[in-house]
């Protein structure tokens, strides 16, 4: 083993026993469920289920939900495969429990020490490990090689940056890269980038290009429309803090207008909702929070919707949408097929860098606007009501970009069953 992964190993090793207090910390600050931080300790308490388990795992609530479109065409073509789904975050188990399929499993993913990795892979034995993106550890990844577990790693993405701080240590890459015996890159860039760490080239996946419409629940959407009436719905979505004022200040540049309209701002993290009430309301504006069942009256101005689960709702009914954590540096941006797979007509803030491939391909297919503050936002807000055909075309062109990966996805899923047929 090469020396950096040997002392990697080590150092996690020494750290075992520290593990349950830092988790039980952590559960108090709320970024852990306190009742199942044994899953994170490779102590689970699920039964395996017989047959044949493909296990996917994504870091966090992006990631999980883009491998659902995944697991569906698995199990569409392989009815009898179990799955089982892990993740890292509390917010990602809470959507995964509501959007995976009935018979899956979620559990926490293990924390990369060698006892809790060593106890996940015992108990579960998976066939086929696919793990989304740029999420492997060490220990996980080679201990599940070494157990004969086939191993893909799908819309891989690796930046410029990770490439250079891999290439440090080439041995160690090669090592981790090439255990994987199945590779799809996001886009071709990133494919050059793991060839030269050792990885294989295998083909491309974008899976937030092949995901599903985001859902809906029918009871909502007719009691939503009945609130909205014709009043037209104006939405920031995953909004991060820091750029709700900037949301608020712009809705203020239109809210006399004669429609009537309704905001509704949609935070990333739901916990964050009332603080968005309370800068509303300091604002003098007339606000109703979702998590609390406040409805929409007509004299709401701002709804608060501080719920999971939900933004296919908002998507379905808006005029059009702010996609979030753009407007300030830091953040990366968030997925705007999701938007554009409804066609709901959308605008972003200038800081995309985690979704740069999709946002490159949207403005080559003139599907995308940009906005850099309150009064971009709030331009484009008017133009929504007052002449909303431009963007009603741009989302017409959106829509059909976030329908390019389908056989992308057909492939992929082919190309994971021929690793569970080689591990029989």
């Amino acid at each position: 083993m090469p020396l950096s992964l040997a002392l990697y190993h080590l150092a996690t090793q020494g750290l075992s026993p520290l593990a349950p207090a830092l988790l039980r910390q952590r559960a108090a600050a709320g970024k852990e469920d306190l009742a199942r931080l044994n899953e994170r300790l490779g102590k689970p308490v699920r039964a395996r289920p017989p047959g044949q388990l493909v296990w996917l795992h994504g870091a966090s609530v992006g990631e999980s939900l883009s491998l659902l479109p995944l697991a569906q065409a698995l199990r569409a073509a392989r009815p009898d495969l179990g799955l089982l789904f892990t993740s890292g975050t509390v917010a990602s188990a809470e959507l995964m429990r509501r959007r995976a399929p009935d018979d899956a499993i979620h559990q926490f993913a293990p924390l990369d020490t060698p006892s809790a990795v060593a106890g996940f892979l015992f108990h579960w034995r998976p066939t086929v490990g696919v793990l989304a993106e740029s999420d492997i550890w060490p220990n996980l990844v080679l201990a599940a090689h070494a157990q004969g577990v086939k191993l893909a790693l799908v819309s891989a993405r690796l930046s410029e940056a990770s490439l250079t701080g891999w290439a440090r240590f080439p041995s160690a890459a090669r090592r981790l890269f090439g255990a994987f015996d199945l590779v799809l890159a996001q886009d071709a860039d990133s494919g050059v980038r793991l060839a030269q760490l050792g990885a294989r080239r295998d083909g491309e996946l974008n899976l937030k290009l092949a995901g599903d419409a985001l859902p809906v629940d029918g009871v909502s959407l007719r009691d939503a429309r009945e609130a909205l009436g014709q009043r037209p719905l104006l939405l920031a979505a995953s909004t991060h803090p820091g750029e709700d004022e900037g949301v608020l200040q712009a809705f203020e540049m239109v809210m006399a207008h004669p429609s009537s309209p309704l905001l509704v701002i949609a935070p990333r993290h739901p916990t964050r909702g009332g603080d968005i009430v309370a800068l509303a309301r300091a604002r003098g504006l007339e606000v109703a929070r979702r998590s609390l069942d406040e409805g929409v009256t007509p004299l709401t101005q701002v709804l608060v919707a501080d719920t999971l689960g939900e933004l296919g709702l908002w998507f379905r009914l808006a005029r059009i949408a702010l996609i979030g954590g753009s407007i300030l540096p830091g953040i990366g941006g968030h997925n705007p097929l999701e938007a554009a797979r409804l066609s709901c007509p959308f605008v972003s803030g200038p800081h995309v860098e985690n979704w740069r491939p999709v946002f490159a391909a949207l403005e080559q297919a003139q599907a995308v606007l940009y906005v850099s503050g309150a009064t971009d936002l709030g331009d484009a807000f008017r133009a929504a009501l007052n002449h909303p055909e431009a963007d009603r075309a741009r989302a017409e062109r959106a829509f059909r970009l976030a329908s390019t990966e389908d056989g992308a996805l057909q492939a992929a899923a082919s190309q994971i069953l021929t690793l569970v047929g080689a591990a029989s």
